[in-house]
């Protein structure tokens, strides 16, 4: 048995883990006005930001298509590859969870995990290079989606953005009220819940807000003591942020495994520019 494992750039996989973690990376397309993009391979992230800034007409995008999964599964299977594993962006910003599990029923040229990340960036990442890891060990398909599960369970994320309007305005945002948010000088407070995005609080400044993130991640390694604490920063075109929240986190946790990421066009379409996120979770390159 020869398991692959396929994700979407949602993920934010930089080309180094693409190669240690041997991952097939699908494009989501980018649309800025009348022209389309491949994300990562036909738009960079400075174009995207420009436009963003400049252009009255909002970037929006589009799924990947089962066209390109379909291109993407046969071409594994014939490099030897009889079982894939495919982790996607949460079904609760995307419907291509439910196309995808369509998809499969009728697909017969391997066996295909379909698996909700229930997140994007980071925790998405996260998944998929533990599923590389574990596929490269030479572990079962079934065991390798328990320990998916269990990864995800053990994962949190918070983030924190300029203001509210682009999630409000592309129907991310799942408590709509929350929209006062978006206050002259407030930085919103995001989560992701059973895959869908919520506000749960506001803070006047990121450093406020860093501080509060740093709360709770202390309060999860009170709650997980014998677990490798992993940190992820992540951030939309605020590369000194994220430099500083990495360098603090690496302060406050000492023990804890720091990595950095970004949010590229496809998801900063929601989240807008200069966000900050955080994700943490068990860590799966030091398990006990």
């Amino acid at each position: 048995m020869k398991t692959a494992v396929v994700t979407d750039t949602a993920s934010y996989l930089t080309p180094e883990q693409i190669k240690k973690y041997n991952i097939t990376v699908l494009p989501i397309t980018v649309i800025l006005g009348n022209k389309q993009y491949k994300e990562t391979e036909e738009l960079t992230d400075q174009e995207f930001f420009d436009y963003l800034r400049n252009e009255k007409e909002l970037p929006t995008t589009s799924q990947v298509s089962m066209g390109q999964i379909q291109e993407a599964y046969d071409r594994l299977v014939d490099e030897g590859y009889d079982t894939i594993i495919s982790i996607h962006l949460s079904l609760g910003i995307t419907s291509f969870m439910d196309n995808l599990r369509m998809f499969v029923k009728s697909y017969d040229k391997a066996k295909v995990y379909p698996f909700d990340s229930m997140a994007a960036s980071g925790a998405e990442a996260d998944l998929v290079m533990m599923a590389g890891l574990l596929a490269q060990q030479g572990i079962e398909p079934t065991e390798i989606i328990k320990r998916l599960e269990n990864l995800r369970d053990s994962t949190h994320i918070l983030f924190a953005v300029d203001d509210l309007k682009h999630l409000s305005r592309t129907g991310r945002l799942s408590n709509h009220s929350a929209i006062i948010g978006s206050l002259l000088n407030v930085k919103p407070l995001l989560t992701f819940k059973d895959g869908k995005i919520y506000a749960i609080a506001k803070e006047r400044t990121m450093h406020r807000a860093y501080r509060m993130i740093a709360t709770e991640i202390k309060k999860y390694t009170e709650e997980h003591p014998d677990w490798n604490l992993h940190i992820t920063v992540v951030d939309s075109n605020n590369r000194e942020m994220l430099d500083k929240w990495s360098n603090d986190f690496q302060k406050d946790f000492p023990k804890a495994r720091i990595s950095k990421s970004h949010l590229g066009p496809a998801i900063s379409v929601h989240t807008g520019e200069k966000t900050m996120g955080v994700v943490w979770d068990k860590d799966f390159e030091n398990e006990n």
